[in-house]
């Protein structure tokens, strides 16, 4: 493979790398969280966040330029961006505990929130192999475990959604958690969609 199409598929290893530690963080902040130190967290969760822009641009930047990609460049700038927003949405899980100033964490989304970390982790294991798509034994095998991640964060979002209903007393507290339980969701959904995206791109070029 020529070093110019080596290029994107280790953006997209760099990037998927950023997520996992954006998540690791996530969960690290909500298990020692402290409402105090809450500006603290987002200012180190907001370098994940700028780190993975670099990532984008750069990505951007050498489709412009390129006269050949290894797959269409529609598809390596999806991929591109939808790896990004699975970061954008967990620096907003964490602005969302900001927002609602939250002072004591539920269980249920430190649980979320590794979840997360597990979904980012299999799309490292996706991305590490991408390159040699045509060829790997594994991908397809990611994409149904990112897929049984998912449905386990739904589970735990009507759980915890049920949970709220029948056991907040405080309308600004079951608001406030409604909209976290949502953003995680948004978040495990997110990671999905990568993997069907790669799905699709190998379904394209196979």
């Amino acid at each position: 493979m020529a070093k110019s199409d080596k290029f994107y598929f280790e953006n997209f290893v760099e990037s998927t790398e950023i997520a996992k530690k954006a998540a690791t963080y996530l969960v690290q902040s909500l298990e020692n969280y402290d409402p105090d130190k809450i500006a603290i967290m987002l200012t180190e969760m907001h370098v994940y966040e700028h780190n993975a822009d670099k990532k984008k641009h750069e990505m951007n930047d050498a489709l412009a330029k390129a006269f050949v990609t290894p797959v269409d460049r529609e598809d390596l700038d999806m991929l591109s961006h939808n790896i990004d927003n699975v970061i954008d949405i967990i620096e907003e899980i964490l602005q969302k505990f900001y927002i609602y100033d939250i002072k004591e964490i539920e269980p249920s989304a430190i649980e979320f929130a590794k979840h997360i970390v597990r979904s980012c982790e299999i799309l490292c294991e996706i991305m590490a192999d991408f390159e040699n798509f045509k060829k790997s034994k594994k991908i397809h095998s990611l994409i149904v475990e990112i897929n049984d991640v998912e449905e386990e964060c739904d589970k735990l979002y009507l759980s915890s959604m049920r949970n709220l209903t029948i056991n907040s007393k405080d309308v600004l507290t079951t608001v406030s958690w409604r909209k976290i339980y949502e953003i995680f969701e948004s978040c495990a959904d997110a990671c999905e969609h990568v993997s069907e995206c790669v799905g699709s791109v190998i379904m394209k070029n196979t």
